[in-house]
């Protein structure tokens, strides 16, 4: 059983199939689900156990759209009701007009908003064929200036890490803004080249070890040393 191996905060790879804990005291959470007395894992991936919770984050896959999942995406057409935005998801994003925070004038629709332009968008539905997004929050905005780099969707929870800590770690150590989007994109901007690079740097680390025991201090000691050079 797994759960005989794992501390709290402490992450293992598991395997569909892998019984984790027993128990009717804990619960299934992400990448799992409860069989009898056992929670088995329902794919390849980190395990993480936060009290009573258990959870699996993948290690591969695309990124599937859920309701509430802040995103990054691209105007890449226009029609009279609103913007066509690619999120990188199996079908196209839609921000209706409606779902703009403020007035809009439906005439002219790229004064606002114009093919090419990136924007922060929060998932606000998902349907058969698109995704409905929204600009109604305060983190969603037009990006302008910085880059994007582009992840696996399934290393962006290491990347903002335990309640933000990992993201607002790397904050704090570059004086960079950073948006994570939860299909992969990671706005970065920061008052010089040399940061922005340096938390590129930070980011690709993360992603290419995600099941290092003590990321956070691994990549903060990584970004310390960078800094005094």
């Amino acid at each position: 059983m797994i759960e005989k191996k794992v501390k709290t905060r402490e992450r293992i790879i598991v395997v569909p199939g892998d019984v984790l804990t027993s128990g009717k005291e804990f619960l299934p959470g992400e990448g799992t689900r409860r069989e009898g007395n056992d929670i088995i894992a329902l794919r390849f991936g980190l395990l993480e156990k936060s009290d009573s919770l258990f959870k699996v984050i993948p290690l591969s896959g695309a990124y599937i759209p859920r309701n509430g999942n802040t995103v990054i995406g691209q105007v890449v057409d226009l029609n009279f009701n609103g913007w066509i935005v690619d999120v990188k998801a199996p079908h196209l994003g839609f921000l209706p007009v409606a779902d703009c925070a403020g007035y809009v004038n439906k005439k002219d629709l790229a004064d606002y908003y114009n093919i090419g332009d990136t924007l922060v968008c929060k998932v606000k539905s998902v349907r058969a064929r698109s995704t409905d997004l929204t600009m109604k929050d305060p983190t969603c905005k037009k990006l302008s200036g910085g880059f994007l780099m582009k992840i696996n969707p399934t290393r962006v929870p290491r990347v903002i890490g335990k309640e933000g800590s990992m993201v607002s770690m790397i904050k704090l150590q570059t004086a960079c803004s950073i948006i994570v989007g939860q299909n992969g994109f990671i706005w970065i901007k920061g008052n010089t080249a040399a940061s922005e690079l340096l938390t590129r740097d930070a980011i690709n680390l993360i992603v290419k070890k995600p099941f290092v025991d003590g990321l956070t201090d691994h990549v903060k000691e990584f970004l310390e040393k960078q800094v005094k050079k």
